[in-house]
């Protein structure tokens, strides 16, 4: 950040008085500019022992397997953002369940948040998907899919399907995590 979107001033980054962190300051007209993590919610689309996934059309990790999510929008709450998400990539009506996987990466700024749901009618490749399908289990793509997060919340998943409980997993990816998956580069 260069300007303040206040009154278009320079702005300076330092450590408010009274803060711990540092800001984007406007000396100016003495606006602190906040900058808080991003909200990916989404679902875990679930018919009968299937689960759906979509296949990236897009940036970032284009091509590979991911659940139905994307950035909340303002003036929405986390279950509308999932189930707004769910129809946008999957075309799919989703009846949503409980909160399923809360998992922070604070090297990213973001924060998932995956709802379980089960699938109500079909389904099809919204623009941001090359392709929609439901998997069994022995059938994931684990070496295709797109996040971290997508596996972790698949992961428990099906240890919980064998359970028939399906609590709230929380849990937090670092860049060790991603660097696991992703390699160094």
């Amino acid at each position: 950040m260069n300007f303040c979107s206040q009154c278009g001033e320079k702005v300076r980054f330092a450590i408010p008085e009274s803060d711990d962190r540092p800001r984007y300051l406007c000396d100016a007209c003495g606006t602190i500019h906040y900058q808080n993590p991003r909200i990916v919610a989404g679902t875990l689309p679930v018919s009968g022992s299937q689960v759906l996934l979509c296949k990236r059309a897009i940036a970032p990790r284009k091509g590979y397997w991911t659940l139905p999510a994307g950035y909340m929008e303002n003036a929405e709450s986390t279950s509308q953002a999932a189930a707004r998400e769910t129809w946008e990539e999957a075309c799919a009506e989703v009846a949503l369940a409980n909160l399923y996987t809360l998992i922070d990466l604070p090297h990213i700024n973001q924060v998932y948040m995956i709802f379980k749901a089960d699938l109500v009618g079909g389904f099809a490749a919204g623009p941001e998907s090359e392709e929609v399908a439901l998997f069994e289990e022995d059938e994931i793509p684990w070496d295709s899919l797109a996040f971290p997060t997508i596996e972790h919340t698949l992961r428990h998943f099906y240890a919980d399907r064998h359970k028939g409980l399906y609590p709230l997993h929380t849990g937090v990816i670092t860049p060790e995590d991603r660097e696991r998956y992703f390699g160094s580069a």
